[in-house]
Formats: structure tokens, C-alpha cells, sequence
């Protein structure tokens, strides 16, 4: 789809909010907040009260396992109107808890490259995962973009909400809805999403911002998310209001202060980046490690995305540095590595492309020699569905490599690796046999 060109007459570029009803930057309307069913939000009447959003200030600690320290004042029980219903909320210390069940970084970038091989099933070709700057604060962002199907604005505030999931096909890898909000928060404390579809005949743009930041700077006690969606079926880009225009607008500003864009043309530049459908995903504000550095390498290699304290440092021995280039070793700190194994079978119409390069999908069981394919079946139960073919054998650097290890897939998807290293020690459950083996499951 060409970029459509805006209506003049349209009043979405003036940013100054209506504040006669003690409503600030970010305040959480009705069109703020994901709505409970998945449908995009309708206006209501209930006051809202907020304090003003400080100017791009950042967390008091960057570093991750850092960020939830923090003590939760009291809560505001908010106004509810006559007729209306209180609604559980999820306070944005749960964001980061919940995003600590990755605890590494890897994890949760294999959740977001889960979401757009799931679009395969639309259309999807191909995932590009790329380094960009952010121009506001000169400081590195992590970009994930698919040409899948898209998010009209129903899907988007699913994606935005906790445990709502579209995804129902046995061929899909998610389906839980948890796994965009762990993943996003666990790399960065922030993320803008940015989706284009075509449902019914109706094209739509939208925009949308899970902010820890502008939660946590703004006092908020419930999980706010600011999103915009544009008509662009005709020939002019329509803002799709729900209330007022004005909580349109004052979405759109909270969206332009937290966010690396400074303006609504740079937000809509994202959309030419995007083509006619699918989804782009920036996280900024990436996470640091204890020592105050980014968690996440972008210089080391131009072609890669490395996990800097995995990395291999300083001087070792020659058969140190054979195990550090096999590849059940990079895969701990390289990304290229990690992601060449992710996925057990070869993709025919879509690939992964990683800084500009395709990365090749490799098979650990092709480099087995003495193979055998073995099927396990517990004792306990004649159910098929827990049989499993395993496959069997020794690295082709066996005996004099000591690797010993095994994957396991489900669903097509890596989903537990181990590995360990002879000059490291051998797993005790080897000791007996001093094979060096890597299985895969299937």
C-alpha cells in the first residue's frame, strides 16, 4: 500500500491538552487504557486526576535486576461512577516481575522472533532484528519488523494487554499472551509498536506504548498504555477517535514525550518503513548490566548482537579455543549463533535477517556421526502424545572435543539447551559412560 497522504483539515497536529479536568500529561483515560475485552476503548465521563509527567528523565537504576527495587506508595482508590464496575488492576512493578522469568536476554529475544514466524501463516517472509539510534538521547535502540499480517486496533490492545492471545492454531508457537509484554520489558524498560493491517476491507495504522519509564515517573498505580489508530483505507489518513478529539490528542503527546520521536511526522515516517502490512517493534532504553554497560553489544560485530557478559575474554588454551568456536559455546553470547538453532526445521519462504545478514539455519543433528534415533516412551502412561523421537550421537569433533549436551524442541521451537565442556566437567550422568553426545529432540 502506497503512504497515504494526510487531510489538512484534520486537527491532530495541535498537542496542547484540555486540562480543566486536573488531567496532565499521560492521564489515563478511557482510550489510554487496554481495553478488558480486546475492543478498542469507549468514552466515559469517570474524572481522572494524575500528576504532570517530568520532562525525559530516566529510571533511577538502568540495570535490570535493579529496576523493580522500589517501594509502592499508597494506592488511590479511583472514582467509579454510578452503574459502573471496579476492575482489577495490574500495577507496573508487575511488569518488570513478570518480566524476570527471562533470565536471559536471549529468551526473551526468541519470544519476539516466535511472534513473527507465527505470522508466517499470514504472509510473513521474513524478520529483520537491527541496532537503531535514538536521536533524542543519541543511545542504542533494538529493532524487530515483520511483513506479517499486522495489527488492526482490536489486536493491537490485545498485545498490550496481559493474556489475551489471537493465536489458536496447534501450529503456532505462542499462545498465552504474555510473551510480547516478559520479552519487551525484559530487554528494555521501553517499547513503542508501531502496526499495519487490512481486515475486512478496512486498512488501519496503529501505534502504541508500553512506557516502565513514563509508568514509573509519573506515580501511575495501574498500567497505562497511550495508543493512536489512523483510517487508511481512503485517500486521507483519519485519526480513529473512541472519546474526544482531545483524548486523541492527549494520547498522541504522552505518545511523542516518552517515546524516541519527537514528532507525529517522525511516528508516521515509521509506517513507510513498514509497507502495507505488518508490525514494527522499537525497545529503547535498553537495560545495563551491574557495571553501568548495556547488556547488549552492538561493536563487536557488525553482523551480530552480542550478550557481553557471556563473551569469551582474555587469553586461553588451544583447546579452550576450539570449544569456544563450536557452536554450542557462541551460542551463549551470539545472537547469530543462538537464532541458527532456534528453530529445529529449515524455513522455505522466510528468514531471520540479523544487522543485513540472513542467517543460516543450522542443524546440529546433520553434524552427528554414529546416528541413532531413539524413541522414548514413559513407563507410566500408554498416551501418544508424550512419545518422543530422539535423536542420538557424537559430535563429529568426538573424542577429542568434549561437548556433551542436548536440545530439546517443541513445537518446532528450541525450548531448553544445555551444554557443558570436557575441560569444564563432564555432567555427572555421563561420568560413567565418558561419551561426548549431543541429543535432539523432536
Amino acid at each position: 500500500m502506497a503512504p497515504k497522504r494526510e487531510k489538512e483539515a484534520i486537527p491532530v497536529v495541535e498537542l496542547d491538552s484540555d486540562d480543566d479536568n486536573g488531567a496532565g500529561v499521560g492521564a489515563p483515560n478511557q482510550n489510554n487504557n487496554a481495553s478488558s475485552t480486546g475492543a478498542p476503548p469507549q468514552a466515559t465521563s469517570q474524572p481522572q486526576q494524575q500528576p504532570l509527567a517530568p520532562n525525559c528523565q530516566t529510571l533511577d537504576s538502568r540495570s535490570f535486576w535493579k529496576a523493580g527495587d522500589y517501594a509502592v506508595g499508597p494506592t488511590a482508590r479511583p472514582y467509579i461512577s454510578q452503574g459502573q464496575l471496579e476492575h482489577a488492576r495490574v500495577h507496573p512493578k508487575f511488569l518488570h516481575s513478570n518480566a524476570t522469568s527471562h533470565k536471559w536476554a536471549f529468551g526473551a529475544i526468541a519470544e519476539l522472533l516466535d511472534n513473527a514466524v507465527d505470522e508466517v501463516q499470514n504472509g510473513a517472509t521474513f524478520v529483520r532484528v537491527d541496532k537503531i539510534d535514538v536521536v533524542k538521547d543519541n543511545s542504542p535502540a533494538l529493532l524487530f519488523q515483520d511483513d506479517g499480517g499486522g495489527m488492526d486496533p482490536e489486536g493491537m490492545r490485545k498485545c498490550m494487554s496481559l493474556g489475551y492471545s489471537t493465536k489458536k492454531a496447534n501450529t503456532t508457537i505462542g499462545q498465552y499472551g504474555n510473551g510480547f509484554k516478559t520479552s519487551t520489558m525484559r530487554l528494555g524498560a521501553d517499547v513503542i509498536v508501531f502496526s499495519r493491517a487490512i481486515r475486512a476491507g478496512k486498512a488501519t495504522q496503529s501505534v502504541g506504548l508500553l512506557s516502565y519509564t513514563f509508568l514509573r515517573r509519573t506515580g501511575q498505580d495501574d498500567v497505562i498504555v497511550p495508543m493512536i489508530d489512523f483510517d487508511i483505507s481512503g485517500n486521507w489518513v483519519e485519526p480513529i477517535t473512541y472519546g474526544s478529539q482531545d483524548d486523541w490528542t492527549s494520547n498522541l503527546k504522552t505518545i511523542l514525550e516518552w517515546s524516541p520521536f519527537a514528532s507525529k511526522e517522525d511516528l508516521m515516517l515509521q509506517f513507510e518503513e513498514i509497507g502495507a502490512h505488518g508490525t514494527r517493534i522499537v525497545i529503547y532504553n535498553l537495560w545495563l548490566n551491574d557495571e553501568g554497560i548495556y547488556e547488549l553489544s552492538f561493536d563487536d560485530d557488525d553482523e551480530d548482537i552480542r550478550l557481553r557478559d557471556e563473551a569469551a575474554g582474555g587469553k586461553s588454551t588451544k583447546i579452550q579455543q576450539k570449544i569456544q568456536s563450536h557452536i554450542s559455546y557462541r551460542m551463549r553470547y551470539s545472537l547469530r549463533a543462538y537464532a541458527s538453532i532456534l528453530y529445529l526445521r529449515t524455513f522455505t519462504n522466510f528468514k531471520i535477517v540479523l544487522r543485513g545478514k540472513p542467517i543460516q539455519q543450522y542443524h546440529i543433528k546433520d553434524d552427528l556421526k554414529y546416528l541413532e534415533v531413539k524413541t522414548y516412551r514413559p513407563q507410566i502412561t500408554t498416551l501418544n502424545e508424550v512419545i518422543v523421537e530422539t535423536t542420538i550421537g557424537f559430535i563429529k569433533e568426538a573424542p577429542d572435543l568434549g561437548v556433551t549436551g542436548f536440545n530439546l524442541y517443541h513445537k518446532n521451537r528450541l525450548i531448553r539447551l544445555s551444554s557443558s565442556m570436557k575441560v569444564y566437567g563432564i555432567p555427572s550422568w555421563l561420568h560413567d559412560k565418558d561419551e561426548h553426545c549431543v541429543i535432539v529432540g523432536q
